[in-house]
């Protein structure tokens, strides 16, 4: 068993590692938490934008609001991950290993998904768990007619069958986005946002969605000054104010519409969901762990639906076959209706009766008027290859600026995850996310300078302020120079070459955890990434959306336009970084998807308090490399293992051709057009083709 206590100190956070007999209380990792230490009590914050996410109180149940009544600023938080080790490295951890099988009678893929558990004295809902054993062996999946990677093998199994039934990837991508709303309600459904990028074989192009949704018209900075709330007072995290208008059945539909085959009809892509949803599933192990993680949400006394995703009013088990006739009955609706099937009619009032009752201000004119954006995806050439991203709000661009100011460095000869090279990729992060920070946000609200960040000569101008020996912690965001950016994450490719990069999400695990009266699913808090300072970009605004973690990406090469891979990493913050580190994997290290996702990462954690980053190393990082961080003035953690391992996320690649085997900048996938996949073994979904 892997968990630690913490006790409230003045001084600071101090786990100490306590008996598996002590009841903990699980918190799915979100990336980038912060903590603020008062005499009794800490809330957790996503640091930069102020946002409570949970509150605990030692000795006694919490109370979320008397809680919030004693968050302070952002700029009093202080780091959770600094708990996960001393800052010599010495281990807290107690260790018990387990192994589960994958519940799916056609494949038999198992792998480890950790998750960030804290514990403290008294429970709140949540019993201790075993610690799964992050040891498994997978080969990349090789085939040549299609193949789909998701974080569920019961999901991948329905995209596959979708591509088998003349489907094509983006067919395929939203039957397994429907799938996993049904096997995985935790993470990621109808009442989140989405993303996809979608390359087209025929013409090589690559076309991007922005299916998330914006604020309400009434939701202003002002509403909330008056309800209390303001920069120094954030709203909680679960509130209703926190609800944007869910995007992804929109973006759903769009994709379809927009990049299907043609050849398969919305309720024929939603059927094998709507039969699962209806027929049930047995609920995997670490879907069970998560859901009782949030079941408090959907068993709080003013979620009054909430019972419709419990059995007997408890989170189901490991094995429990869990039926969801309402969330059926949903997707039914989208079948026969198409978008007006959520954003009018039943489902909608649903929705607006749910979020009033609790407090919000969202009505029906914000949902019928809520549209997908059909947008130009974004890229950089890097090394010959051109890496495309969603542009802002999504927060891909993060990802690009990185890569840009990692040309100026020679980093293969640096060896892979030695000392110097996750030393100039940390830096080259932390430049790119102190831009990120402060101009990624809703362009039609804002101006976004995308080209200006996104130019080679602005990166050379950043990479200068990297030092090769000492560590920085006063990256500011950039002057720009008038110069010539709990989830899911899935993939698809299809038999003539079009790929799918796809991402849905709740945000916080549930999000809200309301649940609309006879639907099926969660609300989203999405909207707890604004900020409430007036003068930021991403301040809260009506109809406007907010700062996006979730990211997909597609690799092209840059003579040809030839497809080299779709690739993702979910995991809030970690993603851009995610997409950094596996994608050099490949290209600088020769090393297969399946290899690019098993290796070791590391994971940036910006303290606000402390003014500092701090740097999370996993396990397989050695020691002299975690103590060589140090000395270079980073403030890392090492090691991160067990159920910790969730910090640095999971992620899905599927690539065209083994040219990772050898790149080049005039080389393009090898001459057979065979499909090679990896699936996260920090997850328990699986690659399958065929």
């Amino acid at each position: 068993m892997l968990i630690y206590a913490a006790r409230a100190r003045p001084a600071g956070f101090r786990p100490e590692p306590v008996s598996d007999r002590q009841s903990c209380l699980g918190v799915t990792a979100l990336i980038g938490l912060s903590c603020q230490a008062w005499s009794h009590r800490r809330v957790f914050s996503a640091p930069h934008f102020g946002v409570p996410l949970l509150a605990l109180q030692w000795g006694g149940t919490s109370s979320w609001n008397n809680a919030w009544e004693r968050t302070g600023r952002v700029g009093g938080h202080r780091s959770l991950h600094r708990g996960l080790s001393s800052a010599s490295g010495r281990r807290q951890q107690l260790h018990a290993r387990s192994a589960r099988p994958a519940l799916c009678s056609r494949h038999g893929c198992w792998a480890g998904r950790q998750v960030f558990c804290l514990t403290k004295h008294k429970f709140i809902g949540l019993e201790t768990m075993s610690e799964l054993k992050f040891c498994s062996r997978r080969s990349p999946v090789v085939c040549t007619s299609g193949c789909v990677a998701s974080n569920q093998p019961l999901a991948t199994n329905i995209g596959l069958d979708i591509l088998k039934s003349g489907g094509n990837a983006v067919d395929a991508a939203v039957a397994v986005a429907a799938a996993l709303n049904v096997t995985e309600p935790c993470s990621t459904g109808i009442g989140g946002d989405c993303f996809c990028l979608y390359y087209d074989a025929n013409t090589k192009q690559v076309h991007g969605l922005n299916g998330s949704g914006r604020s309400p018209g009434a939701l202003t900075i002002e509403l909330l000054k008056v309800q209390g709330f303001n920069e120094t007072k954030p709203l909680p995290p679960f509130h209703a104010h926190n609800i944007t208008v869910p995007g992804a059945a929109a973006g759903w539909c769009d994709a379809v519409s927009l990049y299907g085959s043609k050849k398969l009809s919305m309720g024929q892509i939603l059927q094998p969901a709507i039969q699962l949803a209806e027929k049930g599933f047995p609920v995997s192990e670490i879907t069970a762990y998560h859901w009782k993680c949030g079941a408090h949400l959907l068993q709080a006394p003013g979620n009054k639906y909430g019972k419709e995703l419990l059995i007997h009013g408890k989170a189901p088990h490991h094995g429990e076959v869990f039926c969801n006739p309402f969330l059926a009955n949903t997707f039914k609706e989208l079948a026969k209706f198409g978008k007006r099937g959520f954003y009018e009619g039943c489902v909608a009032e649903a929705i607006i009766e749910t979020v009033q009752r609790n407090g919000g201000v969202m009505d029906l004119e914000d949902l019928k008027s809520h549209v997908t954006d059909d947008v130009k995806p974004i890229f950089t050439n890097y090394k010959g290859v051109n890496v495309w991203e969603i542009p802002p709000n999504g927060q891909g661009i993060t990802a690009l600026i990185a890569l840009n100011i990692l040309d100026n460095f020679n980093i293969k000869d640096m060896g892979h995850n030695t000392a110097d090279y996750l030393h100039v990729l940390i830096e080259a992060l932390k430049l790119s996310f102190s831009d990120a920070f402060w101009f990624c946000a809703d362009p039609d609200k804002v101006p976004v300078p995308t080209e200006e960040l996104l130019s080679k000569t602005y990166a050379k101008r950043r990479s200068e302020l990297v030092n090769l020996q000492r560590a920085s912690d006063k990256y500011n965001y950039g002057s720009l120079l008038p110069v010539g950016s709990d989830t899911v994450y899935f993939t698809v490719v299809d038999a003539q070459g079009n790929a799918c990069s796809f991402i849905n999400s709740n945000y916080m695990g549930f999000g809200t955890g309301l649940v609309p009266r006879g639907c099926g699913f969660t609300l989203q808090n999405r909207g707890a990434n604004f900020s409430l300072s007036p003068n930021h970009p991403n301040c809260l605004a009506p109809r406007k959306r907010p700062y996006h973690t979730i990211i997909p990406a597609l690799a092209t090469a840059a003579d040809t336009g030839d497809l080299l891979c779709s690739f993702g990493v979910m995991g809030g913050f970690m993603q851009p970084q995610g997409h950094v580190q596996v994608l050099l994997n490949m290209l600088k290290f020769g090393m297969n998807p399946q290899q690019a996702l098993d290796a070791a990462r590391f994971c940036l954690d910006y303290s606000t308090e402390e003014g500092k980053w701090h740097v999370l190393l996993e396990d397989g990082i050695s020691e002299a490399i975690a103590e060589d961080l140090r000395a270079r003035g980073h403030c890392s953690q090492w090691p991160i293992t067990g159920h910790n391992r969730s910090l640095f996320g999971r992620g899905q690649i599927i690539t065209q051709g083994d040219w990772w085997k050898s790149w080049d900048s005039s080389s393009s996938k090898s001459s057979h057009n065979v499909l090679w996949a990896g699936s996260d073994p920090r997850g328990d979904g699986c690659a399958v083709g065929y």
